[in-house]
């Protein structure tokens, strides 16, 4: 009895040391921005793209200072975004481009840590090296603020960063969830919504385990505040043309004369942003992804 109650316990100590390697942060290769070089001008499209300032930007402050603290409640507590300003100890001025891009593309921090998914790298991931790059280049050029970042207020068990190398083996991955897209208008669109704006994290329900559940891509969501629910997309564009949906992102005016509120209203900023092609591209990915029914609030 004492030889087998060894041994199980030597199994559980290999199985908890082979989950730990497999589960551990994995930063991006040492090579990997090699030969790459940042255009700080495209990298302003892609920060307007990615809608880094949607989250991070200063409170009633400028519009390029990000200081964060943006607070966003979910039902596993409360995370708060951080500053990533040039400063060179509260902000990320003193990250090297590659940890900044780890940290964008594989979720792991400068200090090896993972991060919590409430930054959307799970969408970053199938960014362009290129264009991660460029944004980087450009997140140079912002003002530095020296506010310290606040910690995120969450208890056990979201507060043990252990847990995340298994979440992500479930849901990090470069998989399109438009798998065909015939024309390159519509390739475009898809990198741009599906690897660049994260629209899919507000507008598409979770799982028990908080990932997307791709069968209902786009469908709405409830609201993690608790206040009412984020719209399913797939029904809203069916009566919508795909220059209705253009023009919404670049002037926040629907077809029937409203005007974009709440959240989206910082999206049609970033939106407006970017060119008329692009615009359309979105609306063109937007029309292609298959309708998913509305669920019960």
């Amino acid at each position: 009895m004492l030889r087998a109650l060894r041994l199980l316990s030597a199994l559980a100590v290999v199985g908890l040391g082979v989950a730990c390697f497999l589960t551990r942060p994995q930063p991006l290769p040492p090579d990997a921005l090699a030969g790459f070089t940042g255009d700080a001008d495209r990298g302003a499209v892609i920060w307007a793209a990615a809608g880094c300032a949607s989250c991070h930007v200063a409170e009633d402050g400028p519009s390029d200072l990000m200081s964060g603290g943006t607070r966003f409640v979910t039902d596993k507590g409360v995370f708060v975004a951080p500053n990533i300003s040039n400063h060179p100890e509260q902000g990320v001025g003193g990250w090297s481009d590659l940890a900044l891009a780890s940290a964008i593309m594989t979720g792991v921090g400068r200090d090896g840590s993972h991060l919590y998914p409430a930054f959307p790298y799970t969408t970053y991931s199938k960014a362009e090296p290129q264009d991660v790059v460029d944004l980087i280049a450009y997140m140079r050029t912002l003002p530095a603020s020296d506010q310290p970042s606040a910690p995120h207020e969450l208890g056990f068990p979201y507060n043990q960063r252990i847990a995340l190398g298994g979440w992500k083996m479930l849901y990090l991955d470069d998989a399109w969830v438009l798998t065909e897209v015939p024309s390159a208008p519509l390739e475009r669109g898809r990198y741009l919504v599906e690897a660049l704006g994260h629209c899919a994290e507000c507008h598409t329900p979770r799982d028990a385990l908080g990932g997307l559940r791709k069968d209902s891509w786009m469908g709405g969501a409830p609201n993690p505040s608790g206040e009412g629910r984020i719209p399913n997309i797939t029904t809203a564009v069916l009566r919508w043309s795909e220059g209705d949906i253009a023009e919404y992102l670049k002037s926040g005016f629907t077809p029937d004369f409203d005007t974009a509120g709440g959240s989206m209203s910082a999206v049609v900023r970033n939106t407006a942003q970017l060119s008329d092609a692009d615009r359309a591209a979105i609306a063109a990915y937007l029309k292609a992804i298959p309708a998913v029914a509305a669920e019960s609030p």
